[in-house]
């Protein structure tokens, strides 16, 4: 008897004990359970939480020994035995479970790079690259596909992505182009919000969302001569003009994290630059979440590691992601505190950000992987959006009568590196970092898409393009490899010979060519185009591939608009939107269709040039008001030129439009 109550004793002085523990009690406010949480911590254990370890460079013991806030898989870095989304959430558990065997049991958050699907896990949904939704520019898209990427991430454990990139794109050398979703801010302004609300909802809350970054913390698309991790030069207008505004509607919606770029916005690295952290992102814009460099990116800056560490500090930096050094980075940091270099006080406030994210996430209540979302990873419902945003995002660019194809008879010619290339067509951040062509991760390649969509026709793939002789038409599909940053930087945008080869296979067939383009940016395709009858940029579209045919064959009709300039030669490059001189191949904003194959005349020159020669005059104004009025052709969008909103396109509309281009209304009345 006297033992039952010494038990029933120490039970109720142990829930005494949790529930004095107001971190621990799920009905405290956050801030509540922050402060309580920060005053129990130890210098070092503040320490280790402002650290992003990767996880193959972590021992059993460490999360808890040294009570790491973050671990991280590089796009490399995979789960075994088989990479598949049931290993990711055993590996998250044992972590996750090491890391609550620390004294305060603060569980770890878990980042990947999730920029376009979860890529890193074999048989997950594959999206298109971010250029591809700049293409779509569809809003409620971007929230579905947030949605359903969280949903996968969530599945395997994981909290955390580092995405979406919210660059604004200005120079197509840059290896990381395909990472924007235009060289126009507006488009990142249109989805970055409800980007953001897919992958987070309103609250973090419930199990099925996850937190996203905005990165890279700023101007990383700008720098000079598009090189990577370079210094981009211009005044703070211009900043605030052209790459500041797609982060203010992530900042709106709540995004929980910032990655910081590793270039340098004149002259000085954005990872020691407090301006920008500090005072605009933190006090100007009330940023609430925290702030991470990327992949060891203040190891860039001048000085001993210690002098990096203080400097990165000290400009705002919350969490370093420091994968293989972080032991040392623990080290050198508290000798930075302990010597007054590091404020104690700009200690607690990084951890707070930090410890207020995970509290958000409610990851103290719910540590481990949601293994009810398994399921879902790569599931049919998943696929469909993935799909969904292919045919979005395709730009039909040329065409002279041949689409949409009939797959109900004849013969279809299909060529091309990329036309059965799974690998190629979802491009790097997918399984590795770089990318890897191949059959890489189950998909639908763009020819086994063809031939699922074809009902009555003959379907003849010959990569080489031989063979093509004798068949109603060819499709080609050629373009890019995969690659990232780095490796992606190229000088020389044309078409590789071996491409070239495969078109001059077809041209001698004398049949309709029609070529697809895979390509994370616009490739120089001037010397040919005049060869093809049709011309489609199909961007990396990931692992559906179905969705081109959808377009191709009719079931759906091209929507996509260019999200960037397509250029002439290599040596307009950069070129963009509103420059002085602008005489690209196609305009920015371009793109047909097959129900209005005729667009509103546009030219190449710019918006309203119909005559091409460089200025917008009364001729195109009455060009432009002929075409809405006296041909606007049949099923045309009405949005597009019902500016009355009466419901019909009439000389209203067109007088509207032509004041628009020319502002001379008054000579048409």
């Amino acid at each position: 008897m006297k033992k039952k109550i010494i038990i029933m004793l120490l039970m109720l002085l142990s829930i005494t004990i949790v529930w004095s523990q107001t971190y621990l009690d799920p009905n405290a406010s956050i801030e509540a359970r922050v402060s309580d949480l920060l005053s129990r911590m130890t210098l070092d254990e503040k320490c280790g939480q402002m650290l992003q370890a990767e996880k193959n460079a972590l021992n059993q013991g460490d999360l808890a020994n040294y009570c790491i806030g973050s671990i991280l898989s590089g796009a490399s870095s995979t789960a075994e035995p088989n990479n598949t989304a049931s290993d990711w959430a055993d590996m998250y558990d044992n972590f996750q479970q090491d890391a609550l065997n620390g004294r305060l049991g603060i569980p770890v958050i878990y980042g990947v790079d999730a920029v376009h699907g979860f890529g890193n896990v074999y048989g997950s949904t594959v999206f298109p690259h971010n250029i591809g939704l700049g293409a779509a520019r569809d809003p409620d898209l971007m929230e579905q596909i947030g949605t359903v990427t969280a949903r996968e991430v969530a599945a395997t454990g994981v909290d955390w992505t580092f995405g979406p990139c919210l660059t604004v794109p200005r120079d197509e050398r840059w290896g990381r182009t395909y990472e924007g979703f235009g060289e126009d801010p507006e488009i990142g302004e249109m989805l970055a919000q409800k980007y953001i609300l897919g992958f987070q909802g309103t609250t973090l809350q419930g199990g099925e969302k996850i937190t996203a970054t905005a990165k890279h913390w700023i101007a990383d698309g700008g720098t000079t001569n598009g090189i990577d991790q370079g210094n981009t030069v211009c005044t703070e207008a211009v900043l605030r003009q052209i790459h500041l505004p797609p982060y203010i509607p992530a900042l709106n919606a709540g995004v929980g994290t910032a990655m910081i770029s590793f270039s340098s916005w004149n002259g000085t690295k954005c990872h020691e630059y407090s301006y920008l952290i500090n005072e605009m992102l933190k006090n100007e814009f009330g940023f609430k979440g925290f702030v991470i460099s990327d992949y060891n990116g203040i190891q860039q800056l001048s000085g001993t590691y210690s002098d990096q560490i203080r400097k990165s500090i000290n400009a705002g930096i919350d969490m370093l992601m420091e994968p293989n050094s972080w032991q040392s980075c623990i080290s050198n940091l508290r000798t930075l505190v302990n010597n007054g270099q590091i404020p104690q006080s700009r200690i607690d406030d990084a951890v707070s950000r930090i410890l207020r994210v995970k509290f958000k996430l409610g990851l103290f209540e719910n540590p481990y992987a949601n293994r009810n979302l398994l399921n879902t990873v790569g599931s049919a419902a998943h696929r469909a959006v993935a799909r969904e945003a292919v045919r979005k995002s395709l730009v039909l660019l040329k065409n002279e009568n041949v689409l949409p194809l009939s797959g109900n008879s004849g013969s279809i010619f299909v060529a091309g590196k990329n036309a059965d290339n799974m690998g190629n067509q979802c491009g790097a951040w997918t399984i590795s970092w770089q990318g890897e062509s191949g059959d890489i991760t189950p998909g639908t390649t763009i020819l086994e898409g063809i031939r699922e969509t074809v009902t009555g026709a003959r379907v003849t793939y010959n990569q080489s393009g031989s063979g093509a002789a004798g068949h109603d038409v060819a499709i080609v599909v050629i373009g890019e490899t995969p690659y990232a940053e780095g490796r992606g930087y190229d000088t020389d945008l044309s078409l590789t010979q071996d491409d070239i080869s495969v078109l001059n296979n077809v041209y001698s067939a004398h049949i309709p060519v029609i070529v697809v383009l895979v390509s994370g940016r616009p490739m120089i395709v001037t010397n040919q185009i005049d060869n093809w009858d049709g011309f489609v940029a199909a961007w990396l579209p990931g692992t559906e591939g179905r969705g081109v045919a959808d377009v191709l064959f009719g079931d759906y009709d091209f929507t996509g608009k260019l999200p960037c300039t397509w250029p002439r030669t290599m040596s307009q490059i950069p070129i963009n939107v509103g420059d002085s001189s602008y005489d690209p191949l196609f305009a920015y904003n371009y793109g047909l269709s097959c129900s209005a194959s005729t667009p509103a005349p546009t030219g190449t020159t710019g918006p309203g040039d119909v005559n091409n020669d460089g200025s917008i005059d009364i001729v195109d104004a009455l060009l432009i008001a002929q075409y809405y009025v006296d041909l606007n052709p049949p099923n045309f969008d009405i949005s597009r030129a019902d500016t009355n909103c009466n419901g019909n396109i009439d000389i209203v509309d067109a007088l509207l439009i032509a004041q628009y281009y020319v502002g001379l209304i008054e000579k048409f009345c």
